[in-house]
């Protein structure tokens, strides 16, 4: 938890931008019968039932410090999946960085080794990441969990029905955002969390009974 609590508090540097990203599971649904249209002082009528048309996965990038975001449709979430938009963040969005630090959760996809299966003997993308992995139990510091909640409420707030349309939503949405460089004020910082969380500290006693707090912790599994 310290580890991402600590990259959160470095200050901004265009050479080394912090990212933060997520994924969603996304559900295509359209309607059995038409919905009846919308009509003067009426909302729109739709059936409760409806038709599943597949789903998909969201890819959620975003740089808080700079208020801006990406975020793209995908139609699985395997390690290839994840090792392409590590590849289009690092060559296409952020070329000159030096380094990127990346903070996510630690799935099984989200691994070095997924760049070095698909792009293999190319060494180049995994030299430039920093990763910062949330620890268990911990999604909530993923500060693109935040993204992802605005650009649900927002913009995904309704059926859609194929990833094409899905897509052009969320172009739509994080065009939006980035224009007026919607940014993230993190408050939550390391001293508040031994505050706060102190229960799910390890304690370490030494000999004359002193309460040590480690300076690295974990969240409860």
């Amino acid at each position: 938890m310290e580890d991402v609590l600590e990259t959160y508090a470095l200050p901004y540097d265009p050479e080394i931008p912090l990212i933060c990203m997520d994924e969603q599971p996304i559900q295509l649904l359209d309607h059995s019968r038409p919905p009846q249209k919308m009509k003067s002082g009426q909302i729109l009528r739709e059936d409760y039932e409806y038709v599943r048309k597949g789903s998909c996965c969201l890819f959620l990038f975003t740089e808080p410090l700079a208020g801006l975001r990406h975020v793209q449709a995908s139609e699985r979430r395997t390690k290839s999946d994840w090792a392409l938009q590590i590849q289009e963040l690092l060559k296409v969005h952020y070329p000159e960085a030096k380094r990127v630090r990346l903070v996510m959760d630690n799935l099984n996809t989200h691994t070095i080794s997924s760049l070095y299966e698909n792009f293999a003997p190319e060494l180049a993308l995994a030299k430039r990441l920093e990763i910062h992995y949330t620890p268990k139990h911990g999604s909530w510091l993923n500060m693109a969990e935040i993204e992802l909640s605005a650009m649900t409420i927002q913009y995904l707030n309704r059926r859609i029905t194929s990833i094409e349309e899905l897509q052009g939503e969320l172009s739509s949405w994080e065009t939006e955002r980035n224009q007026i460089q919607k940014s993230i004020d993190w408050q939550f910082t390391t001293e508040q969390a031994r505050g706060k969380l102190k229960h799910l500290h390890p304690v370490i006693y030494t000999g004359q009974g002193t309460r040590l707090i480690p300076a690295e912790i974990s969240c409860a599994e």
